[in-house]
């Protein structure tokens, strides 16, 4: 029997860590948990799901107007952003009770609180002391702001999602996926929006086509894309309006300044220069295979390591790591071919390698794809294109990459990752037979190679 407390105390309760220690408890283990902010991490909180949220309100606006075509001719509904924030909080305090009822369940000890590390067997949350044989930190990331002069009246996305009122004018710095995403919630929602990125095209790391054409429809809901442009300087007028200067002298009024421009680990104040726990210079935590640090019982895994910095990595991260260290059985995770989701409008999607890199990996390859017009904008009046992009390995016939720009790109990718994953080549998914009419069976249909 261990003389601690503990056989793991997990820092940090968003996905990974819940799952951490909810599986590590079914497992046998004594668990205690600790967080200082809130039940189910940036996820549930600040992240993944108030975003989706907000995108399908502002979505309505397309579908009000679409609806027309289809012969719903009544005038478009007025916008209420207190309703919609009422009822975001309403769903994240449900999810927030999941979450605890979760841990409760297990038998895992939750501490309300900043834990610290004392030393590598000692946890201090408030004026409580407590020993463990193992620590896992799981504390993920938290927004950035440019060191600027002014900086103090932008504000990041965990500000976003709690804003009293819903503003007229909107600048987002950023070209990553939160960046472009919160464009398309605030235009969405009749907010005048300009997005400002540094570089020469946002979305860095997706499909060229896939960065080019969601350019060009953004650019159709009227938002504003600055690209090249950074900004330098904020200042609040006497109106409470900001004033924007960039570096090439260009100046903007708008409401609301959002940077995107990254996330940290969230490392400040645990008390990591108490232990032999190596970071890199951005503070993540270096990690093994196996999630362990340099110091032999304690743990990371989740943005806090600063690998792939999505939930459902944290949580098979978690998976593995409970596995390995209290069922007796190692895992390791695979982090090849994992998909992804921008909930941009239209939605992107994406799960293996983009066209450059498989060229730069595969001696030969062949390219698929398909750009369109979807069957319900033949009637809506919209001019939203589609795009579907398959990218083979040659000589082995085998899909090593598939890119979707369209209505529920997620939801349609989710499946062509479980074939990617299980090997599918380009002659399985012709010899499988579309279900029409939908967008999906053009991935099924394509049959020339660019």
């Amino acid at each position: 029997m261990s003389t601690y407390d503990y056989d793991l105390f997990v820092i940090g309760v968003g996905s990974g860590g819940v799952r951490a220690a909810r599986m590590s408890a079914q497992y046998g283990a004594r668990v205690a948990t600790a967080e200082e902010k809130y039940m189910g991490g940036t996820c549930v909180n600040v992240g993944c799901i108030p975003k989706k949220l907000f995108v399908y309100a502002s979505h309505y606006h397309d579908d009000f107007s679409e609806a027309k075509g289809y012969g719903w001719l009544s005038h478009q509904p007025d916008f209420d952003w207190t309703t919609l924030l009422a009822n975001k909080d309403k769903e994240i305090l449900r999810l927030n009770g999941i979450y605890e009822g979760l841990l409760e369940g297990a038998g895992v000890t939750h501490f309300d609180g900043r834990a610290r590390i004392l030393d590598a067997h000692t946890i201090s949350v408030g004026d409580k002391q407590v020993t463990t044989d193992k620590i896992l930190i799981a504390t993920g990331g938290w927004p950035t702001k440019q060191s600027i002069p002014g900086a103090e009246h932008i504000i990041t996305s965990n500000e976003a999602f709690y804003l009293e009122t819903l503003p007229k004018r909107a600048l987002i710095l950023g070209g990553g996926y939160i960046a472009v995403e919160f464009a398309g919630i605030y235009a969405g929602l009749g907010v005048q929006t300009e997005l400002a990125y540094r570089g020469p095209l946002f979305l860095r790391g997706f499909d060229d086509d896939v960065r080019h054409l969601v350019q060009s429809e953004l650019e159709k809901k009227e938002i504003a894309l600055s690209f090249e442009s950074t900004l330098a300087a904020v200042e609040q007028m006497p109106s409470g309006a900001l004033r924007g200067t960039f570096e090439d002298g260009r100046v903007i009024e708008t409401d609301v300044i959002l940077a995107a421009t990254g996330r940290k680990p969230a490392v400040a104040d645990l008390g990591l220069e108490t232990v032999n726990v190596a970071q890199r210079e951005n503070g993540a935590i270096i990690v093994d295979d196996q999630y362990q640090t340099s110091e032999p019982n304690i743990f990371a895994l989740g943005d806090v390591t600063d690998r792939i910095q999505l939930t459902p990595v944290a949580i098979q991260e978690a998976m593995c790591f409970a596995s390995t260290q209290f069922a007796g059985k190692p895992q390791v995770m695979d982090y090849n071919d994992i998909a992804t989701a921008v909930f941009c409008q239209p939605n992107i999607a994406t799960v293996g390698l983009t066209e450059a890199e498989a060229r730069s990996q595969y001696p030969a390859i062949r390219v698929y794809r398909s750009q369109f017009r979807p069957l319900k904008h033949t009637l809506s009046g919209s001019e939203e294109q589609s795009l579907m992009k398959i990218i083979v390995d040659d000589a082995t016939d085998r899909v090593v990459g598939i890119h979707m720009v369209g209505a529920e790109a997620g939801e349609i990718i989710q499946g062509l990752a479980v074939a990617m994953k299980a090997g599918v080549t380009k002659a399985i998914m012709d010899q499988t037979v579309g279900i029409h009419p939908t967008a999906a069976e053009e991935f099924v249909t394509m049959r020339t190679a660019l």
